[in-house]
């Protein structure tokens, strides 16, 4: 009977953390919807002046880009800004013959009269914080714009986001992620999906009542008086966009969150590199909670709701292991609910999955006819891809939490980049990329085991209790076999 007790604590914990996190996510939803109503009135430099027009340093950290570099630099080239008062810092670690290509490129763009460096370091320390760093050291613009490889922003994009720094108080400027593949299968859709969320709901629905948000790696600007004030860029996480931002806004810094202003990116278009890019962003995220959670408790200067919006942000990676737990364990408490006539009181409890499911789908609905459009039809499609989204991302669960418990724990790792493709169509080739990783991780064998497990949690339905059955779980048990199923068949055989 005592581990059937700590089954039940287990896994009401889990679901209870499961809870608190939607009633935050509906707070942020009550957010958004309130300052979509807001006129923007914020002050901007008048750029019909040429003196208030600020100097701006592009940098590109890459490492190893060779299928998207020169996209990615004649789209940076065409940005429309003063010649004069702009110049772009290729930071570049590659350790592949992409280091010849992305010079011969580099040098087409000089001769065009832009100002272009081609950075190199002898190693790779602090890997993309450490590059972002050393360029700083000569970088001559007050505001610095970061962009990854996969990023293409649209040519008047530093005219629509410079002139927000007219304020000096604002720190950062980020803008909203578009997707460029969007459509191009289920995995990009459900990442899509996902990105939409953050990029809409969560960053207007933080940023609109002054709760922290974060900058988030690319697409956006930093002031470098802030860089520098915050501590400048540190590599002791896998996530140091996080990191720098919370130390930014600890020292009051503003951050100002544009949702208007898209920049279309490529999305990991196979499993590996998606699973990576995943792994990589979890574990970085319980690394930022337990090197910032001490900070934001005791800041003086936060309020107590904007405290509790930033531990939840910060423990955002964290809830993968919450439902991985309640997943696991929802077939022995099935058993137990039906072995234990007086445990019955306890399994109300349950009520808050459903009614977490039912927040979370509410708040998704809007981000989704934020994009798509409202509608019956659309709704419909909705509903669709958001059991889709939910069952994979549930599939990627184990995979998620193992990279949480890793950060939580201090295990370090080295900054797995994410393969870029240049892909856009089905038609399109990927396989002779070499970037590829191509030997699964152990980690699937696991995923597959768990496919058949909730199986067993499906079949188990059928034959619980003295009443017919037991089928309250039965959809939960398999959309968790659907997505289980999904990430260990795509792993081992297309890997994409």
């Amino acid at each position: 009977m005592v581990l059937e007790y700590i089954i039940i604590v287990v896994y009401s914990m889990a679901l209870l953390l499961i809870f608190m996190y939607a009633l935050a996510q509906l707070n942020l939803l009550f957010n958004y919807l309130k300052a979509k109503k807001i006129i923007d009135t914020s002050e901007k430099f008048d750029f019909s002046n040429s003196e208030e027009i600020p100097f701006v340093t592009i940098q590109l950290p890459v490492y190893n880009e060779l299928y998207v570099m020169e996209r990615l630099l004649i789209n940076i080239a065409k940005l429309e800004y003063p010649i004069d008062k702009l110049e772009i810092q290729v930071l570049d670690d590659s350790t592949d013959e992409s280091i010849e290509t992305t010079a011969k490129h580099i040098k087409i763009i000089q001769e065009k009269g832009i100002d272009i460096q081609h950075i190199r370091r002898d190693n790779r320390q602090g890997f993309k914080a450490g590059a972002l760093k050393e360029g700083l050291k000569t970088a001559k613009g007050n505001i610095i714009a970061i962009f990854d490889a996969d990023f293409l922003p649209k040519k008047d994009w530093l005219l629509q986001t410079v002139p927000y720094f007219k304020d000096n108080e604002i720190g950062v400027v980020q803008t909203r992620w578009g997707h460029i593949n969007r459509d191009y299968s289920t995995l990009t859709k459900i990442q899509a999906f996902a990105l939409d969320a953050h990029f809409t709901l969560e960053q207007v629905g933080r940023n609109s009542k002054g709760h922290f948000i974060n900058f988030n790696g690319t697409a956006g600007l930093w002031r470098k008086e802030c860089i520098y004030d915050a501590g400048n860029w540190e590599g002791d996480t896998l996530t140091e966009d996080l990191d720098l931002s919370y130390r930014a806004q600890l020292k009051n810094w503003k951050f100002k969150y544009l949702e208007h202003v898209e920049t279309p990116a490529e999305l990991p278009i196979i499993i590996s590199a998606a699973r990576s890019q995943q792994f990589r962003w979890n574990k970085g995220g319980a690394e930022n909670f337990q090197k910032m959670m001490k900070r934001v408790i005791t800041s003086k200067n936060v309020s107590f709701k904007t405290k509790i919006h930033s531990l939840l942000h910060l423990l955002n990676s964290s809830m993968f292991t919450c439902i991985f737990l309640v997943a696991v364990l929802s077939i022995p408490m099935l058993y137990i609910k039906n072995e234990y006539e007086h445990l019955k009181v306890y399994f109300y409890v349950m009520s808050f999955f459903v009614i977490s499911s039912l927040i979370f789908f509410i708040c998704y609905w809007h981000m989704y006819k934020n994009t798509y459009g409202a509608g019956f039809k659309n709704f419909i499609i909705y509903i669709g891809a958001f059991f889709t989204f939910f069952s994979i991302a549930m599939g990627f669960s184990l995979h998620n939490t193992v990279a949480v418990l890793e950060g939580h724990f201090g295990k370090k790792s080295e900054f797995v980049r994410t393969p870029k493709f240049n892909i856009q169509t089905l038609k399109d080739g990927w396989k002779k990329n070499k970037y590829i990783k191509t030997k699964p991780s152990v980690h699937v064998i696991l995923e597959g085991l768990l496919a058949i497990y909730f199986i067993f949690g499906m079949y188990s339905a059928f034959i619980v209790g003295d009443q017919g059955g037991d089928f309250g779980l039965f959809p939960f048990h398999f959309m968790l076999f659907i997505g289980f199923s999904y990430v260990f068949f795509k792993s081992v055989f297309s890997k994409a």
